[in-house]
């Protein structure tokens, strides 16, 4: 396979906050990130086209041959056959939309300057081609059941599990099950009637936990002691879940570690649950539920009926937060307080019902160097700068600064 280079389009800015600090392809849904995907099914070294801030962390490499990827769409047997079989000047287009090109050096240049490429010839992708596309923040927890079955048939295929320990329960049969080598289950019940559950190296299910399936759980993640998840639920890489979780996904180091419950919802890395807190996600009057979206600049039906809580990277919260259906939050924010606070917390909030003001940065930053060096990794040059971008960027949406001001 020559050089794969993975796009953000204009769902990138649908999928805000998330996408303030990563590539689209970088968003987990079922086991692996969209990235780990496109790897693994073109056994490829992928880079990127993203914003041009991120590229020091992100960055693109250029071959004389290029695999050229919408980075919001998820791979299938068969949309990857056909790009593999895209000659130089060839594009599979859907609705007008670019999915995947080939294209040499100065077809890429054209590309990157946005320049309409004269001799690339677009090939209609068939309805029934197969693959999930992510366009907005709640098709992550939306898809992620289809999302876990695909990787899970992908990671496990012509592989042997780990054997299961005679102190848990299974229900549904074993070939839906996979525990990769050095994790630890014991005195759980497990139900893979209900869907596939993948356990990552050196992840934890401890004792008195209920999983029904779909579930993936990445390495080191752990599910504590009487935990009670239901699918289709994915706990990215070192992630601890406690209490009741239910069709969410958790990027990575994130934490939901106590009682209380996590619906419909997707949290970035690096954030933390206080105990007992809960998000609502279904509205008392059962109506549609409409979420903040970045692009628009207001909030937009779902087409949903259940939907929770969106919280962007190294945003927190203390206990016995409430969150309402439908919440978004943004980056590096701290929120505590009784009652529900606002749907909508803008990046770099502090404070809850009671008011808000600006989260400091370096106090954000502070934060980010403390939490990430308890799981050996470092805050470093680069991704301070990233910080330092988004503070910029988000600034317009911190309406209480100009209150303040006037």
């Amino acid at each position: 396979m020559n050089n794969v280079i993975l796009f953000d389009d204009e769902s990138r800015d649908h999928l805000l906050p998330l996408t303030y600090v990563r590539p689209v392809c970088e968003l987990r849904i079922g086991i692996l990130t969209i990235r780990e995907k496109w790897e693994r099914w073109l056994k490829a070294k992928t880079s990127f086209i993203t914003q041009d801030y991120l590229t020091a962390k992100y960055p693109i490499h250029i071959a004389d041959s290029n695999f050229v990827i919408n980075g919001s769409v998820l791979p299938s047997e068969r949309l990857c056959r056909l790009i593999e079989q895209l000659d130089i000047n060839e594009a599979l287009m859907q609705n007008g939309e670019l999915i995947a090109a080939h294209l040499n050096v100065s077809q890429f240049q054209h590309l990157m300057k946005e320049e309409e490429i004269e001799e690339l010839q677009g090939f209609e992708l068939e309805e029934d081609t197969p693959f999930l596309k992510i366009n907005r923040l709640h098709d992550l927890f939306a898809l992620n059941d289809q999302a876990i079955r695909d990787d899970f048939a992908l990671l496990t295929k012509d592989r042997i599990s780990q054997p299961l320990s005679d102190s848990n329960r299974l229900l549904g049969e074993s070939k839906n099950l996979f525990i990769e080598e050095g994790a630890f289950v014991e005195c759980a019940t497990l139900n893979t009637a209900t869907g596939p559950i993948y356990i990552g190296k050196d992840a934890q299910v401890m004792e008195g936990a209920l999983v029904r399936g779909p579930l993936a759980m990445n390495e080191s993640s752990v599910l504590k002691m009487g935990a009670k998840v239901y699918g289709a639920t994915t706990l990215g890489v070192s992630c601890k879940v406690g209490g009741e979780v239910k069709n969410s996904v958790l990027m990575s180091y994130s934490n939901k570690g106590h009682e209380g419950y996590l619906g419909n919802a997707v949290l970035g890395q690096w954030c933390n649950l206080g105990a007992d807190t809960n998000n609502s996600n279904l509205k008392n009057n059962y109506s549609e539920v409409k979420l903040w979206d970045y692009a628009a600049g207001r909030f937009v039906l779902t087409g949903l009926q259940f939907c929770g809580l969106i919280m962007g990277d190294h945003s927190k919260c203390g206990i016995n937060t409430m969150f309402n259906t439908g919440t978004v939050v943004g980056i590096g924010a701290n929120i505590f307080g009784s009652g529900y606070p606002r749907n909508f917390i803008p990046s770099f909030s502090w404070g809850g019902t009671n008011g808000y003001m600006t989260h400091k940065l370096s106090a954000v930053k502070d934060t980010a160097r403390r939490v990430m060096a308890r799981r050996k990794k470092e805050f470093g040059e680069t991704e301070e700068a990233i910080m330092d971008r988004i503070f910029e960027k988000t600034a317009g949406f911190r309406t209480w600064e100009k209150v303040l001001l006037q």
